[in-house]
């Protein structure tokens, strides 16, 4: 099973890919990143997406977290 930072990770990657086969930037350097850290970040690229169809709306709820 994996872990938090494991998953996190694994969802900025997908955020930053965003409809490329591979991401921009090499997740190996967000490993570095604490739990927190990441969970601003990934909150951060979700704010950021902007204006967005149906259908990336939908793609990207995949990600919320809701409590």
């Amino acid at each position: 099973m994996k872990n938090e930072k494991e998953v996190l990770l694994e969802d900025i990657e997908k955020i930053i890919a965003y409809g490329k086969e591979e991401s921009t930037i090499n997740p190996a350097l967000l490993a570095y990143f604490e739990v927190e850290e990441l969970q601003t970040m990934k909150k951060n690229l979700l704010e950021r997406v902007g204006v967005l169809s149906q259908a990336d709306r939908e793609w990207l709820e995949q990600f919320k977290k809701y409590d």
